[in-house]
């Protein structure tokens, strides 16, 4: 990281009264890890803070501190404005201002735009979630055990549990500080990782139940009547991707949502070597080399015979 851009943004963060933090639509765990702890830390240290999710807080991690704060819609003015976690200016939804440059840019995705004034992308960072850990001690911020745990609930879920390809001994030591610093590791990782409700579990079945194989890729369908079924409330898959990567033998894992705005939440996990981020830009998504996704407005048959084509071609290329 480019020291000089990182004391020039917390230079503009100090300067700051009242900040807006934003992240992604569909917040999984990083997303909204990495909110809290920013967002805590802001108002630790006597700023006002709004946090804002479009979706709010997801059920499973409803149990962070300081989820009660976050909101879905911006109440008051703001002077300074936060993007976490998002590789693009809409993947926060429509509660950002139209035609408005965000001022930070905090984010590890290889598709990141960097469409903020300050933009703070380090690719090979594990988390944003391991970015704050880092970052926040030398701007000035205190790390209470409160936003330790959410940072390590940051970590925890976007490395599946310290086992991606790109875990580094120094992520580690991130983690471990967390611990140090009072985040509840067996609590965190628990919630995070193996807990999940009846609801997600009812909607796994109806995932299993279509698993479909061609070669070397897996895939199914997660639909709105399955949802309604079941009475899942969100508009992900559960984390039913993760759960299919686990399979042998293939190399490509992927997961059609229909969402009630007549778009299909397409999700890829891939083996390593694999670089499936590279399909889901073609698509208007983005992600990281093994694991990406995009929302793509359509008809499910057709957005699932282009999708899988254009996955096709792409492990052809590895063939």
């Amino acid at each position: 990281m480019d020291e000089a851009l990182l004391k020039a943004a917390g230079q503009h963060l100090k300067a700051a009264q009242s900040v807006l933090v934003m992240s992604h639509v569909r917040a999984d765990g990083d997303a909204v890890g990495s909110l809290l702890g920013m967002g805590m830390a802001l108002r630790l240290a006597g700023k006002g803070v709004q946090m804002l999710l479009v979706d709010g807080v997801p059920q499973n991690f409803k149990h962070l501190p300081g989820s009660e704060q976050v909101q879905k819609k911006i109440k008051q003015p703001f002077d300074f404005s936060i993007m976490l976690d998002s590789s693009d200016v809409n993947r926060v939804g429509s509660i950002f201002p139209n035609g408005v440059t965000p001022d930070l840019n905090i984010d590890h995705h290889i598709t990141n735009l960097n469409f903020a004034k300050i933009n703070l992308v380090d690719v090979k960072a594990v988390a944003t979630a391991a970015m704050l850990a880092e970052f926040l001690p030398p701007w000035g911020y205190s790390i209470t055990p409160a936003i330790a745990d959410v940072l390590l609930t940051g970590m925890i879920t976007d490395t599946l549990g310290f086992r991606t390809q790109n875990m580094t001994s120094q992520a580690l030591h991130l983690a471990a500080s967390l611990v140090e610093k009072g985040a509840k590791l067996p609590e965190m990782y628990y919630h995070a990782l193996v807990q999940r409700t009846f609801e997600a579990a009812r909607f796994w079945g109806f995932g299993l139940v279509d698993l479909q194989r061609e070669d070397r890729i897996i895939w199914t369908t997660l639909t709105q009547p399955a949802r309604q079924q079941v009475g899942y409330p969100g508009g992900d898959d559960a984390d039913l991707v993760n759960f299919l990567a686990s399979i042998k033998d293939v190399d490509v894992f992927l997961v059609f949502v229909e969402q009630p705005q007549g778009s299909i939440k397409v999700s890829w996990r891939s083996q390593p070597g694999i670089n499936v981020s590279k399909v889901a830009l073609d698509f208007g998504g983005g992600g990281h080399v093994n694991a990406a996704g995009a929302d793509i407005k359509g008809l499910l048959n057709e957005i699932q015979e282009k999708v899988l084509q254009a996955t096709r071609a792409l492990l052809n290329g590895y063939a």
